[in-house]
């Protein structure tokens, strides 16, 4: 007796069997089928797990123990804000600074500056040698005592002086020192009786420094050849009265 053939099911047809079963089980099949045990260990890595999904709760909880996230790996906007600890506080005044002109006047400063003496002439060339070391210093009242202090001094940029009659302001005349404008030298330090002697009266203690421009050969600036500069005062300013 033979047996009637039995025709096979076209793809199309398994394919929509297939389609209903899982329609009809949901995720339940899934859920049902795979468990933990069936995950091996240490093989589901960060690719394989979806972006935005992992909670705090789930580390807190030990779903995701702590000792599985890498050291290094979190930043600081995968925290609330207020979750990390605060660092410590900087210190208290870190600097000052002023700008002083050609005149040796303060013309700007973040506060506490004084000028005492700029630019004095306190003895001719030839005279009291003590007194002459004034000649082209500007004298500056710090308002505080500088000794834990770091003092600074730098010659201001200006492109619209033409100090030496060239018409070449912006610093680009060839030859050497032909831009004063630019050019020059300066120093700062405080005044330590015995160590930076600052002659005119009043100077000689740690709450006053002294700065020192000259031009480029060295020599002391005069009228028509001063430029601007600005001091700074580093450190600690918590003694400032």
């Amino acid at each position: 007796m033979r047996l009637p053939s039995i025709r096979r099911p076209s793809p199309s047809m398994a394919v929509a069997v297939m389609a209903l079963v899982v329609a009809s089980t949901g995720t339940s099949y899934a859920t049902g089928l795979i468990g933990s045990a069936d995950i091996r260990n240490n093989s589901v890595q960060s690719a394989d797990i979806k972006d935005r999904t992992i909670k705090g709760r789930d580390i807190k909880n030990d779903v995701i123990g702590s000792n599985k996230i890498r050291n290094g790996s979190l930043k600081s906007r995968d925290f609330k804000a207020g979750q990390l600890p605060s660092g410590p506080q900087g210190p208290a005044g870190v600097g000052r600074w002023a700008l002083v002109d050609a005149s040796g006047a303060i013309v700007a400063q973040s506060g506490g500056f004084s000028v005492t003496a700029a630019y004095p002439t306190l003895a001719p060339m030839g005279a009291d040698v003590a007194g002459l070391r004034a000649n082209g210093n500007v004298y500056i009242n710090a308002g505080e005592n500088l000794s834990n202090n770091g003092v600074l001094a730098v010659v201001a940029l200006q492109n619209t002086v033409d100090q030496n009659g060239d018409l070449i302001t912006n610093g680009r005349a060839p030859g050497e020192d032909a831009n004063p404008e630019f050019s020059g030298e300066i120093s700062a330090a405080m005044c330590q009786p015995g160590v930076v002697n600052c002659a005119p009266p009043g100077t000689g203690n740690a709450n006053h420094l002294v700065v020192s421009p000259r031009n480029s050969d060295g020599s002391v600036t005069t009228d028509g050849n001063r430029k601007r500069f600005y001091v700074v005062v580093t450190g600690d300013s918590s003694d400032r009265g």
